[in-house]
């Protein structure tokens, strides 16, 4: 009798049924293949909570030290050196304490510092994009007669001090980008991001972004500079969350300052203010950050 050759699998009838990973090699190696869109970080509420607690109280502090120091008479620069000390140092320690206790340890990835040649590029995407929405903003308060303060008096009378220039320019186109994108963009909104949801968590961090710039100095114009603000801190919140790190934002951010600086220090912002009272002129003044917000003050 000829005896027949085993059977090259298993009968028919008691063969698996396919599933993902006997459907053969094409249906394996898509999925795996698929790009997929890294997480969104986040750390606890905590995080988001002690970064404006931190913020909020080193601000206060930065303006009673100024006051109690004023009548010293010390060179502008010393003043303008110690307000970006007292009020970015404790909100950089909070960042990188938040990284220690509950990130990964890595401070640069805790917070979204992870910069790329392609932010330099994205930056003034961002920068476009953030003026958009203050024009956007700024043309509710004024359309709605809402009571708006400037907040930049004082910084072109002193543009003759080279010091105070110099100083100025460090603290707001350096400081102030780098420090508020850590502490608004990176920690404030990854830890409302873990309890919230990703529209909520933007919002609220650039309504805190416009409140961290209210000055009872201004009254009732702190309404509109808020409003202001946190248009910009919006559009800068999006992007963020859009890119998943700082690095565009900071870029963003800075050019943000720079521009507002160089039109007030040139002396450009007066005159098509004089020139002119139509909304462009209007807008020149209203985009200033904590670190240049201080500065009327001192200027006064």
């Amino acid at each position: 009798m000829t005896t027949l050759p085993p059977p090259l699998g298993p009968p028919l009838a008691t063969a698996q049924p396919l599933d993902s990973t006997t459907r053969g090699a094409d249906h394996v190696l898509r999925p795996s293949l698929a790009p997929r869109a890294a997480p969104h970080p986040t750390l606890p509420i905590a995080a988001a909570i002690g970064a404006i607690v931190v913020l909020t109280a080193s601000l206060l502090v930065s303006k009673y030290v100024l006051d109690a120091l004023l009548d010293l008479e010390w060179p502008v620069v010393v003043y303008v050196s110690m307000l970006a000390l007292i009020a970015y140092g404790p909100s950089v320690w909070w960042c990188w304490y938040a990284s220690k206790r509950w990130g990964t340890g890595s401070f640069g990835p805790d917070v979204g510092l992870t910069p790329r040649w392609s932010d330099v590029a994205w930056g003034p995407v961002v920068w476009v994009c953030a003026i958009g929405m203050q024009l956007a903003f700024a043309a509710i308060v004024i359309g709605f007669g809402i009571p708006i303060a400037n907040n930049t008096d004082g910084i072109s009378e002193l543009q003759a001090d080279r010091t105070y220039v110099v100083s100025i320019v460090v603290t707001a186109v350096i400081a102030a980008p780098l420090v508020e994108e850590m502490v608004f963009r990176g920690v404030v909104m990854r830890g409302l991001n873990s309890k919230l949801p990703a529209v909520v968590a933007i919002v609220l961090q650039a309504m805190l972004f416009g409140g961290a710039h209210i000055d009872p100095v201004r009254g009732a114009g702190n309404v509109g500079l808020f409003m202001v603000l946190s248009g910009v801190g919006l559009a800068f919140g999006i992007a963020a969350y859009l890119f998943r790190r700082i690095g565009p934002t900071i870029v963003a951010h800075a050019i943000f300052n720079s521009v507002i600086l160089v039109l007030l220090l040139t002396g450009v912002a007066d005159r098509l203010q004089d020139s002119s009272d139509d909304l462009g002129s209007q807008m020149l003044s209203l985009g200033k950050e904590v670190a240049v917000v201080d500065q009327p003050d001192i200027a006064e």
